[in-house]
């Protein structure tokens, strides 16, 4: 499935119908009189948070939306039939968006959340209800009234607990993969991963999100490489989990130059909690972790940890100490329910020096 996470769309909802002008013609009813029935409301466009959706790829294939209109009215007092309303379905963390871009209509945050986007227009009335006592026989009725239509920005913000930034080739995709049953493209070049991936990980018998994102490079935020639209996946995280490349000859340019493209994008973005974790220490020396270590956290001013993803060492204690920072309300782990993507808990924390 390709990944898509913005799409504009048309949405019109239904015209009301026309009420309607008649009689009573009827053998042997000493009194006739008007007896046309309203027309009826046009369907509604609503739209509806889903669970189980995590791209926006079905509007590629359909952008317009119009509901039906309501009916028209009958003779003998008949009411015409509601129009059918429309239900759009959307991932969870969708914004919409009017055409400007930039004015926000609603943000779908909640599974099952809904929102009347554009509301049916309301159904004429027949002429039954336009007599009185000094027009016994009117013969007018109501049009219906027209629907709501204009086109719409859905923009999906992925929701996760912990964001993974870093530079192409920090270890993300590896260390998603070892801590979560995803199965990112991994591969020893630049700009493997392409769009967004999640993974659902576990630490002190909860569940952790993880959202994965495209490394950035310096110069991002004016477009380079692949620019900074993915940023927009991690602004719901609660923490950021920062990881940078051991084997990088200057760690500290590395961790600056990602901290420099956060608070372009965001001041929200940049104040956020982080961690730091120097990743690919199973392919550096006990003397070239220490120093590293320490020039980071002198940068920093932050406590630095070491793992290493692949060898899967030190990602418990990280997964331990980025859970320390999420307050939402999770969903206990269930004995047996995911055994494979489980990380065992070692009694103790791994040490580069050990």
């Amino acid at each position: 499935m390709k990944f898509l996470d913005q799409a504009k769309i048309f949405v019109k909802s239904g015209d009301g119908g026309a009420g309607c002008v008649s009689f009573r013609r009827e053998k042997y009813i000493e009194f006739g009189g008007p007896n046309g029935g309203d027309g009826a409301r046009g369907g509604d466009i609503i739209l509806e948070a889903v669970a189980n959706l995590n791209t926006l790829i079905d509007f590629r294939y359909q952008q317009h939306f119009k509901a039906k209109r309501g009916g028209n009215g009958m003779g003998s007092d008949k009411s015409g039939a509601k129009g059918d309303s429309i239900v759009i379905k959307v991932p969870v963390g969708t914004e919409v968006l009017a055409e400007d871009g930039e004015t926000l209509i609603v943000d779908m945050i909640k599974p099952g959340q809904t929102y009347l986007l554009a509301k049916g227009g309301d159904g004429g009335r027949g002429n039954a209800k336009f007599k009185t006592s000094t027009n016994q026989a009117p013969r007018y009725a109501e049009p219906g009234w027209p629907g709501e239509e204009m086109w719409v920005w859905l923009r999906l913000k992925l929701i996760a607990d912990v964001g993974l930034v870093g530079l192409p080739n920090a270890g993300k995709s590896t260390f998603l993969s070892a801590v979560s049953s995803a199965r990112p493209k991994i591969a020893d070049y630049p700009f493997t991963t392409l769009h967004p991936n999640l993974g659902v990980a576990w630490a002190d018998d909860y569940e952790i999100i993880i959202a994965d994102i495209p490394g950035l490079i310096e110069g991002a935020h004016e477009g380079v490489g692949l620019g900074d639209r993915f940023l927009k996946h991690i602004e719901r995280c609660s923490v950021i989990l920062h990881l940078i490349d051991g084997t990088s000859e200057d760690v500290v340019s590395a961790y600056n130059s990602i901290r420099k493209e956060l608070e372009l994008y965001s001041d929200k973005l940049a104040h956020k909690p982080e961690i730091i974790a120097l990743n690919k220490c199973d392919a550096l020396s006990d003397k070239e972790i220490r120093q590293k270590l320490k020039d980071l956290e002198k940068a920093s001013g932050k406590k630095v940890l070491s793992i290493s993803a692949v060898a899967q060492k030190g990602v418990s204690e990280c997964l331990h100490e980025v859970n320390r920072f999420i307050t939402r309300e999770r969903r206990p782990v269930v004995e047996d329910e995911v055994e494979e993507i489980v990380i065992e808990e070692v009694k103790k924390p791994w040490s580069p020096l050990d």
